[in-house]
């Protein structure tokens, strides 16, 4: 499900820094309650801290304040080529499903959303192996010095194969992820009672926090099991702090359930669903405010504080093409391509 529609009004670079920039922010401000979930679905201090703020807070008092925000640097560098490949994998997609006519079904457009997620994730697999690795160990003992130690210590010590352990999850978890976009999607108009070409900002950041909190939930055994296999290693202190031994994810899925009960595949939800508002708060609103001052700086509006028209021009222009005629106005010059035959 798009969080927003795309506006010809900025250009490519522009939307990319736009979004990167919202994501970094979003990131940042509830990196607290990510550490949390990480530190609940590895097992970390499990018994001796419950609940994400009895977590967070054990990790402030033993590592300092600066711990909370162990690993987050590394989730935002990796939201530019993140993004550009998702953007990339889903114009692929979307190509391959569009029918002879240009439409697209929604089924179809979720579908290339999910594929491209997860085509985007595959891609970047090893930073977010690296975070894990950085959020589970302890500041006050490292293990690994920072991100470009991190990942040569890996390589070194288990092959360049390891920064891939629990990828197969990932392609796994897009399944219900898929399942849950679509029964969000379908059930729209019954929950608002109005069509969606008609839905408020409001409703539509209302609809992407129910769609991101019912994926989440039903993907999230396979992002625990996905934790698991990444902290876990031999070169670590307690095997990277994960609180049970397995030889795969298969085994580690029977090694939750013995150990814990089924509700054990859901340890950490509870902070992770706790994100979601605020994260996709902060993520709109910073969008908006970068999206008005690119519209400024482009021309289309008179102040980036406001979304008010600049008066006389013309808003369906791209803006190189707005460019061109503010240049011809003030040199009577315009720039045009060759005749062709």
């Amino acid at each position: 499900m798009a969080t927003w529609r795309r506006d010809g009004r900025l250009t490519g670079s522009q939307r990319l820094l736009c979004a990167g920039l919202a994501g970094a922010l979003s990131l940042s401000l509830t990196a607290p309650l990510e550490l949390a979930t990480v530190l609940a679905q590895v097992g970390v201090g499990r018994g001796h801290a419950r609940g994400p703020g009895a977590a967070a807070f054990g990790v402030w008092r033993t590592e300092g304040p600066r711990a909370l925000w162990k690993g987050n640097a590394l989730a935002c560098l990796r939201l530019f080529p993140c993004s550009a490949v998702q953007l990339a994998a889903y114009r692929k997609f979307v190509a391959l499903f569009t029918d002879d006519l240009g439409h697209i079904s929604q089924w179809h457009s979720i579908v290339a959303g999910s594929l491209a997620g997860m085509v985007s994730t595959i891609v970047t697999y090893p930073t977010d192996l690296i975070k894990t690795r950085l959020i589970v160990q302890n500041m006050l003992e490292p293990s690994y010095r920072g991100i470009l130690h991190a990942f040569s210590t890996i390589c070194q010590q288990e092959g360049f194969l390891a920064l891939y352990r629990g990828v197969s999850l990932t392609v796994l978890g897009a399944l219900p992820f898929s399942a849950g976009s679509l029964l969000v999607y379908m059930n729209l108009e019954k929950i608002w009672n109005g069509p969606r070409d008609r839905f408020s900002l409001l409703q539509n950041f209302a609809n992407v926090c129910l769609a991101a909190a019912v994926t989440q939930t039903l993907s999230f055994p396979f992002d625990t099991v996905k934790r698991k296999m990444q902290a876990q290693s031999p070169y670590l202190p307690h095997r990277g702090g994960v609180d049970i031994h397995f030889s795969g994810a298969v085994d580690c899925f029977r090694q939750i359930v013995k150990a814990q009960g089924v509700l054990g595949l859901w340890s950490g939800l509870t902070a992770n669903l706790l994100k979601i508002v605020p994260y996709f708060g902060v993520m709109f609103s910073t969008f908006e405010f970068c999206k008005r001052i690119c519209l400024y700086q482009n021309g289309y509006i008179v102040s980036p504080l406001s979304y008010k028209l600049t008066p006389g021009v013309d808003q369906s222009l791209k803006p190189q093409e707005l460019r061109e005629l503010k240049k011809f106005f003030r040199t009577g010059k315009l720039k045009s391509k060759k005749p062709t035959l």
